[in-house]
């Protein structure tokens, strides 16, 4: 465990030194070697895991019981051995990678017509599972210098080549009007390679530049050499079909099919339709898969070494226009709403503010008028006259009780605020401190801990530092990334806190430290109990999430308290330009479109509107197509701004029509109106489960949907967040410009 925790912070160390050069090579990291081969040098061949778009449980390769176990010999040249792990950074680990060296032997230019692997003897239930494995879609990813190998296809239009990471398992068959399923138990292996850059080619040094695999399912009716290879890998007249003779204990079979149990084959014509005998009780029958493989090494100059990953790519080029599209789209929303936001702040506020101002002037000349005449008038017994001008309003009117005759003497100065907008009658209670502010503040304080972490991403991603070639990078920089913005959290829930009130910040930090990483965690910890039962990958092992723990407790959560310490003992509170009054004031009845719910709803439409086009490419790569990777992240910082700004601006003119309404209860309210698009995000989810995943299994739809929710939470408090202080900042600067004496 130490050496990995040592292992993984060199990592992030040589990362952020290599981020702070800002040289970026086309997905690569500078600073990271090119790995050159001399002629007929050993190249590891490493397998991972298994996967498939129709469920989400994954697992590694060598534990499939119908598949070649390693030997455990030790490879010439790499000196690795046949089933040694290969350290792993914490990205790959709880993205589910199990990478292990394999027997598969690659000598650089050296070509292998045909190898035999292995003859793996399977019993009826794991080669039932096998059949479960092929009907649900399984893909195989294989590395061989950092690329994993990739299925060939050529564009509509057979003018590019591009790859498919990963390979089938085997295949579905439905021609003879019922599934039937094959096991691939060939691998043809193509590896590209070119003259390696500066000196390393000048010494005879090649690089991979491709890692092709194909596939092919060989029965065991076909002619095999002693060695064990098929004797003619162009004329395969037999596939290798999941299939074994039925269980004679358990069922009854006709006669036509009892003579044939000594094959593991059925023809067509003597096998009953949706039968394969591996639904059959277990017994001891047992069925060999023999396998094998090829090598072939082709030389292709037209890929650089540097850009041999934009293969993967290619077809995915046309989804551009469509990020284009996208972009437009949410500059025109995010301009309409700066252009209404500009126009609250540029003439309704402003001339409200002046029209205050200037009233406040002429109400104080009216009053010293009125004194005087009240003077005059008390020893005559007139009345005094009502005060005239922009605040003329009769006894009553403003919902309070308003004294005749001598009033000039004891009215209120906040008289000079009273106008015909709601809003500066709020002055004296716009800043009084919320319910359960003990509350916001942590959230407040996670939320621009998530901000902080998620910025950093997008913005790591868009220079090139994280990118598919750095396996795992993504996720290994955002835990440290969120580890790291625990000082954040600390400083920004301290500041509210106190601007709050409040005087334990000690309880307050534990609060912000523990409450979100606590909830998140104990609901992962939870899903990880389920997946652990089906012994998949996917599952965290327990090492490592004792790791993360440690990470938590002994790192981040210092980080919390001295950012706490800081921001509360080290700075004052947040001033505010008004006084609050010790009583509060009544709020009036609101009308039904600004009314908690219905509001966070129909504001959070807008920054979805943003987002929804992008998200389809997300749960594309993410959910549908796992063998694709999201590479697109500069048009991904690009609507992530454009989201920023509009959530921000929708709080601002949200929170503007509440005070308007004379509603001052605005702070959770900017809080939910911020994080309201998350609403719309989690149906989008459900939207996409049922119309475009094709998900089978319970415990699948439950990661699914488990995952999203709480995405969807982690996406709404950093939004949330968002909005909080743009309303903040917006109501501070408001009420700062008018005079509240």
């Amino acid at each position: 465990m130490v050496d990995w925790g040592i292992r993984t912070g060199l990592r992030w160390i040589a990362s952020a030194l290599v981020l702070s050069q800002a040289v970026v090579d086309a997905f690569y990291i500078p600073g990271w070697s090119v790995k050159s081969y001399k002629e007929y040098e050993s190249i590891p061949l490493l397998v991972n895991k298994v996967y498939s778009d129709n469920t989400q449980l994954q697992y590694a390769y060598y534990d499939l019981p119908f598949v070649c176990q390693p030997t455990g010999e030790r490879r010439l040249g790499d000196g690795l051995f046949s089933g040694q792990s290969i350290p792993l950074n914490l990205g790959e680990v709880l993205r589910g990678d199990r990478i292990v060296a394999s027997d598969m032997s690659l000598v650089m230019r050296q070509d292998t017509p045909c190898a035999f692997l292995c003859n793996r003897e399977v019993s009826r239930r794991d080669l039932r599972r096998a059949r479960d494995m092929v009907k649900e879609g399984y893909v195989v990813e294989w590395i061989v210098d950092n690329l994993p190998g990739a299925t060939s296809f050529v564009t509509v239009d057979k003018t590019r080549k591009y790859y498919a990471a990963g390979f089938k398992l085997g295949y579905t068959d439905h021609s003879s009007g019922r599934p039937r399923y094959f096991l691939n138990n060939h691998h043809t292996i193509v590896i590209r390679y070119r003259r390696a850059p500066g000196r390393a080619g000048d010494k005879g040094g090649k690089v991979v530049v491709g890692f092709e695999v194909y596939t092919k399912s060989i029965g065991p009716n076909n002619k095999r050499l002693p060695t064990g290879c098929p004797a003619d890998l162009r004329d395969i007249s037999q596939s290798f079909e999941l299939h074994m003779a039925p269980n004679k204990t358990t069922t009854s079979r006709p006669a036509a099919v009892e003579a044939s149990h000594s094959s593991s084959y059925y023809p067509k014509e003597q096998e009953p339709l949706s039968y394969d005998g591996l639904d059959d009780g277990d017994d001891d029958a047992t069925l060999t898969i023999p396998y094998s493989y090829s090598v072939y090494f082709r030389e292709d100059r037209t890929i650089e070494w540097s850009k041999r990953w934009d293969l993967y790519f290619v077809n995915q080029e046309e989804g551009s226009k469509i990020h284009w599209l996208a972009i437009v789209n949410s500059l025109i929303i995010c301009g309409l709403l700066t252009g209404i936001v500009l126009m609250i702040l540029g003439k309704t506020i402003r001339s409200d503010i002046k029209a205050s101002s200037s009233s406040s002037g002429e109400d104080g000349k009216a009053r010293l008028s009125l004194r005087r005449k009240a003077k005059s008038g008390s020893t005559r017994g007139e009345k005094s006259p009502a005060i005239g001008g922009l605040l003329d309003q009769t006894p009553g009117s403003s919902g309070f009780d308003t004294p005749t005759g001598a009033d000039g003497d004891s009215s209120s100065d906040d008289e000079a605020l009273e106008d015909v907008t709601g809003w500066k009658l709020l002055h004296a209670d716009v800043f009084r401190t919320p319910a359960h502010g003990h509350l916001l503040a942590p959230l407040i304080g996670s939320g621009m801990q998530l901000l902080f972490m998620a910025a950093g991403l997008v913005l790591l991603s868009a220079l090139g530092v994280l990118n598919p070639s750095f396996r795992g990078g993504f996720i290994s920089f955002g835990v440290g990334l969120f580890v790291f913005a625990g000082l954040f959290s600390g400083y920004f829930s301290a500041r509210v806190y106190k601007t709050f009130g409040g005087q334990d910040w000690r309880r307050n930090m534990a609060v912000t430290a523990l409450l979100v990483p606590g909830l998140l965690f104990g609901a992962v910890f939870v899903l990880n109990l389920f997946v652990w039962a089906q012994a998949s990958s996917t599952a965290i092992p327990f090492g490592t999430l004792v790791a993360i723990v440690a990470l938590w407790l002994c790192i981040q959560v210092p980080l919390v308290y001295v950012g706490a310490w800081a921001g509360f003992t080290r700075l004052p509170a947040w001033d505010h330009p008004t006084k609050t009054s010790l009583a509060p004031r009544p709020v009036p009845r609101q009308a039904w479109y600004i009314k908690g719910v219905r509001t966070v709803a129909l504001a959070g439409l807008i920054p979805f509107a943003v987002i929804f086009i992008e998200l389809l490419f997300l749960f594309q790569s993410v959910w549908q197509d796992k063998s694709g990777y999201y590479y697109v992240f500069g048009f991904l910082a690009v609507v992530s701004t454009i989201l920023v700004l509009t959530i921000a601006e929708v709080t601002v003119v949200t929170i503007y029509i509440q005070l308007c309404s004379e509603n001052y209860n605005w702070w959770w309210q900017s809080f939910a109106v911020g994080a309201g698009s998350a609403v719309w995000v989690f149906a989008y989810c459900v939207w996409y489960y049922f119309v475009k995943l094709h998900i089978t299994g319970f415990l699948s739809g439950l990661l699914f949907f488990s995952y999203s929710f709480m995405a969807c939470c982690v996406y709404g408090l950093l939004t949330g967040t968002v909005g909080f202080l743009a309303a903040y900042a917006f109501v501070r600067r408001i009420y700062g410009a008018i005079k509240a004496d």
